[in-house]
């Protein structure tokens, strides 16, 4: 019976102190309320990076317990290398901070460039608004019409210098398949790419579908350019074109174009410090989903001439596990084959 006592003496004191701790500890809305959150932006003003995060940082901050304002600061530099160091290593680890930066970002720290200063297994990855499709694509004009017509026929794309997606993919496409690409660099963006086409420079382009449709609104649609193929695993959806991955003749090809292309599956990464608290990390990711259906979102990112496909922070975190868990030698290879890796 004593020993029952002692138990229950216990217990209540136990459960005091669980209760003065939790009376100590601020709730979500009370420890967000009347707070002014940080957006960091790694992309330059202007680029799509910019405008997305400036969007996202306007409506946001309603979906977050105690609705704390937002303030968004761009902090370009080193391909995002910037904005993702300082975050890792300088910014408050509560959930004060967060940032959209280069998809890239994973692969350069598997690359283990000595500019990476962060470690993106330990960011919080909230999610992402977009997810795009890279393809290679050919003006209605030009011989090719589809991918086999890659080994008959030579197609003459334009580039944007070492390191770009838009002058790699070439690169790993004609060593992987045998692919007739060639590849004049010298143009400064995509967009000029997209000039230099319609002047009858190039014939095509190997970008995402995102930026194309971004400077050339319907032109695939309207079939003034021809799909060949996409990188991801699963064809593209109403192109009637393959993946490129089927027509990998090896394992270890699809890998290296999977490591490759990687960095597509994380869309436009949001994500915040390493450390903060579990409860306030599931806060923001919540927060971010609730606000990928909100109707005044929504309108406006259309209005914007954005198309929303989002991604949830923990399928986000996953494509980074992916990418930082690819073998060595599937990294090796690919640096070998493309040198320099970018966006």
């Amino acid at each position: 019976m004593k020993f029952g006592r002692t138990g229950a003496l216990a217990a209540m004191l136990v459960s005091l102190g669980v209760a003065n701790a939790n009376a100590q500890s601020p709730s979500l809305a009370e420890f967000y309320k009347g707070k002014t959150l940080e957006f960091l932006i790694g992309g330059s003003p202007g680029s799509v990076y910019d405008q997305w995060a400036r969007l996202l940082g306007r409506h946001m901050g309603r979906h977050i317990p105690g609705s704390p304002g937002f303030i968004v600061r761009s902090m370009p530099g080193g391909g995002n290398l910037v904005a993702t160091n300082y975050l890792y290593n300088n910014s408050p680890r509560d959930g004060t901070v967060i940032a959209m930066v280069s998809r890239d970002m994973p692969t350069q720290d598997v690359l283990r460039a000595s500019t990476v200063k962060f470690k993106s297994l330990e960011f919080g990855w909230l999610g992402s608004p977009e997810l795009t499709n890279r393809v290679c694509v050919a003006a209605e004009r030009s011989k090719v019409k589809n991918a086999e017509d890659l080994t008959k026929y030579e197609l003459v794309v334009g580039g944007t210098g070492a390191g770009s997606a838009v002058s790699t993919t070439p690169v790993l496409l004609n060593a992987l398949l045998g692919a007739k690409l060639k590849l004049v660099e010298g143009y400064a963006g995509g967009p000029e790419v997209m000039l230099a086409m319609e002047r009858g420079e190039v014939e095509g382009i190997c970008q995402t579908v995102s930026a194309i449709e971004s400077t050339r609104p319907g032109w695939i649609a309207q079939g003034k350019l021809r799909v060949l193929f996409n990188l991801e695993k699963d064809p593209l959806p109403g192109s009637g074109a393959p993946s490129v991955q089927s027509l990998m003749k090896t394992d270890e090809q699809r890998q290296i174009v999977s490591f490759y292309n990687s960095n597509v599956e994380l869309g436009r990464p949001v994500l915040t410090t390493p450390g903060v608290p579990p409860e306030r990390l599931e806060a923001l990711r919540r927060a971010f989903d609730t606000m990928m259906k909100d109707p005044e979102f929504l309108d406006e990112a259309k209005r914007a001439g954005f198309a929303v496909h989002p991604l949830t922070g923990e399928a986000v975190s996953a494509v980074v596990n992916r990418i930082m868990s690819t073998p060595r030698e599937i990294i090796d290879k690919t640096v070998t084959i493309v040198g320099k890796l970018g966006e």
